[in-house]
């Protein structure tokens, strides 16, 4: 059965062959080490990168940044797994280890004249506005930008990951939070109001792909029951003419893996599919509204 596939950042696929061949090395280390902060890396810059465009920034600086934010947790190369990989909480003491990733991947970064003009990614992404962050406490303009951007698509993402959405529903609250650290003075207002855009250009996307799909399982549906009908007339007619001249009308219209043993299972998994996915779009309407109303 054809299952259409939805991802949060593919409405603009980004690939490792942006960076220069020293990023792509070190990514690469990244990923054979610890591939949800693989994919977390990716998710982030995704994120940078079109946060960036809705801020309108200079195409340069929207492709450094993307940069910074692919590389933003490369010093977690260097967390043990036993901490990096934690599914509870972490104790004080591993949090303080689980905080040096900013500094070792600030150093990976300056020692490697590649990697250099990235460092601020590494460094700085979980400073905050107020003063409040890691791991040298700055405030406001002292920030770097690309920092403050970083931050943003990284509390998004993480939080996304931490509570494995398969779906914008329920989104609303993940966004609430990052609003509600820009309106307490953490996080950038103007990179926030263009995740806000982010999002909700991903719930009308994905919403268009269920309505895609919808089409996809209406056409099925329809050719089944059309099915169904010669089968019933196949069982009903009394020659034998007839049951092969039905038997080979549906034979045309079985699709792969199809046959009349099976064909009635099929169309109630379809049908029962069509209201699930109703049911999704409904939904999914009704979070595209709330997230509109947000304040930022």
């Amino acid at each position: 059965m054809f299952e259409e596939k939805f991802d949060f950042y593919d409405k603009r696929v980004l690939k490792s062959y942006d960076l220069d061949a020293s990023a792509r090395y070190q990514l690469k280390m990244l990923d054979s080490l610890d591939n949800f902060t693989r994919k977390h890396s990716e998710s982030v810059a995704n994120l940078t990168c079109r946060i960036c465009d809705y801020l309108h920034l200079n195409k340069n600086f929207i492709i450094y940044c993307t940069t910074c934010a692919y590389l933003h947790d490369i010093g977690k190369m260097f967390i043990p797994p036993n901490i990096l990989q934690k599914p509870g909480k972490l104790t004080d003491e591993e949090y303080e280890i689980m905080k040096t990733h900013t500094t070792i991947g600030y150093k990976m970064c300056m020692d490697d004249k590649d990697l250099r003009p990235y460092s601020a990614g590494p460094k700085w992404h979980h400073e905050a506005l107020d003063g409040s962050g890691y791991p040298d406490g700055l405030k406001g303009n002292n920030i770097p930008i690309e920092a403050q951007i970083i931050r943003v698509a990284d509390e998004f993402d993480a939080i996304v990951s931490k509570r494995q959405y398969k779906s914008h529903i329920g989104i609303t609250d993940t966004l609430k939070l990052l609003i509600d650290n820009a309106h307490n003075g953490k996080n950038n207002i103007p990179a926030t109001k263009a995740l806000k855009k982010v999002v909700i250009d991903d719930t009308i996307y994905e919403i268009s792909t269920a309505f895609k799909y919808l089409d996809f399982l209406k056409e099925n549906i329809k050719r089944l029951k059309q099915i169904d009908k010669y089968y019933k007339k196949k069982q009903a007619s009394k020659t034998k003419k007839y049951q092969d001249f039905y038997a080979e009308g549906m034979k045309l219209l079985f699709s792969k893996g199809e046959t009349e043993e099976n064909f009635e299972g099929i169309l109630k998994q379809y049908t029962e599919a069509l209201a699930q996915r109703n049911e999704t779009i409904d939904k999914l309407n009704l979070e595209l509204k709330e997230i509109r109303k947000l304040k930022i």
